[in-house]
């Protein structure tokens, strides 16, 4: 009885080995497309992402999923919430988060972290600049702390007023900021 044992438990390791070997040689090979047998997320794809945008904080700045928006305060009435759609490697997002999304499956979801060099980049001091505060009063504009206003069709975000001069910093808001998102791919299409 004992070498019958051994005899099965010996083949019994044998045909797992074997097993297992197949199934790392097909997984490498690229037979097997994802974890789900679905399309994977690849450069050229377009695809449909939920997400949850984040500072490390954890205060969420943006989402594309209503409650989410209403739980956190962020909710707008004259926003449409549904999952964003664009072509991976085009450019339409933020480097880190087409970078992240590539490999995704339909269903993943993933946490992912963003530093500021492949976000909205750092923080410029050539973009903070002083404009003769005349120029506001011939304008008849009363500039305020934390008020923007455009220049050019950019935004600008008033820092510092004084008796001679406004401080615009033209920089984006996100500049300079980690960003966190948790995102969920909905749809891939090649």
């Amino acid at each position: 009885m004992k070498k019958l044992l051994m005899f099965f438990f010996k083949n019994k390791l044998t045909y797992m080995f074997v097993a297992c070997s197949l199934l790392l040689l097909v997984s490498l090979s690229g037979c097997v497309s994802s974890t789900n047998g679905g399309p994977v997320v690849k450069n050229g794809s377009t695809v449909s992402v939920d997400y949850i945008g984040m500072f490390e904080n954890g205060t969420v700045f943006d989402t594309s999923i209503k409650s989410v928006a209403e739980e956190n305060g962020i909710y707008n009435p004259n926003r449409e919430y549904k999952p964003i759609n664009f072509t991976v490697g085009t450019g339409q997002l933020i480097e880190g988060f087409e970078k992240e999304v590539l490999g995704m499956h339909i269903g993943e979801n993933k946490r992912i972290k963003i530093p500021p060099e492949e976000a909205y980049g750092p923080v410029r001091e050539d973009l903070i600049i002083p404009i003769p505060i005349e120029s506001f009063i011939e304008a008849n504009i009363t500039p305020v702390v934390g008020s923007y206003i455009y220049v050019r069709g950019q935004p600008a975000k008033i820092v510092e007023v004084n008796n001679t001069h406004v401080v615009l910093d033209l920089n984006s808001p996100m500049a300079g900021k980690t960003l966190i998102f948790n995102i969920t791919v909905v749809d891939i299409k090649d």
